[in-house]
């Protein structure tokens, strides 16, 4: 079971949009996934047309006591499963300082052999549920809008993660680009030259991805041939190759 967690210090940089089209892609692609709700806000959740709620609660979960039948949901796309989130959720960063490394990860275990592959939709924060990810994780997928302060959070990230000597593979992407925006092509460059892990599929500014909230869908199901289902598509074949 491959584990990879979709992760910024900053927000709205289109981590939970990413989040639910590149694992709609995976499973579209014949893989059995978890998709994780890990951010108390639930917007992943209510994508994918899910109640906000983790049955026996949050406690439960970490202590390895929840019963997984109970707490994962089927979704409208075939192959896709979520385990919520819920208001709730905010517990687990004070439950999981009480945990050692990796235990996100010994907490799946019961049906590690249920899952190819699961991806964690994380709060962007930087605390003990985020250091808990950081060392459960195969890689983390770091969504950077083409702008100097984004790219500055993906330098923290880089610096906080070289202090604690954790060595969880970082592969930053680009979203939200707009190549008529000659900031957006100069970052994109600057990403390109200074990240050699980075993926090159960018995911453009595109008011389908808006929708989402709207459609509570995956892009390619209700926007097939936009720019961005494709880009989704790209950057799952990408990330695929990668994986392998």
């Amino acid at each position: 079971m491959r584990m990879l967690a979709l992760y910024s210090i900053k927000g709205g940089v289109g981590k939970t949009a990413s989040s639910v089209n590149l694992a709609a892609e995976a499973a579209r692609a014949g893989l059995r996934v978890l998709l994780w709700d890990l951010d108390p806000q639930a917007a992943t959740s209510f994508y994918l047309r899910v109640k906000p709620r983790i049955r026996g609660g949050v406690g439960k979960l970490v202590k390895g006591k929840a019963s997984f039948d109970k707490v994962i949901r089927a979704t409208q796309v075939e192959g896709l499963d979520l385990l919520p989130a819920a208001l709730a959720s905010r517990e687990m960063d004070a439950l999981l300082a009480k945990r050692g490394a990796s235990h996100l990860r010994q907490i799946l275990k019961p049906i590690r052999d249920d899952y190819d592959l699961v991806i964690l939709d994380c709060p962007p924060s930087l605390s003990h549920l985020s250091e808990n990810i950081f060392s459960s994780v195969d890689a983390l997928l770091v969504p950077v809008v083409p702008t100097v302060l984004s790219l500055r959070t993906l330098e923290q990230l880089e610096d906080f993660l070289d202090d604690r000597d954790i060595a969880c593979p970082r592969w930053p992407f680009v979203t939200l680009a707009d190549r008529r925006r000659t900031l957006h092509r100069e970052v994109m460059a600057s990403l390109h030259e200074q990240w050699p892990l980075r993926l090159s599929t960018a995911i453009p500014a595109a008011s389908v991805v808006e929708r989402m909230g709207l459609e509570r869908a995956p892009v390619r199901d209700f926007a097939p041939r936009s720019a961005a289902a494709r880009a989704y598509a790209t950057l799952w074949r990408e990330l695929d190759q990668r994986l392998s």
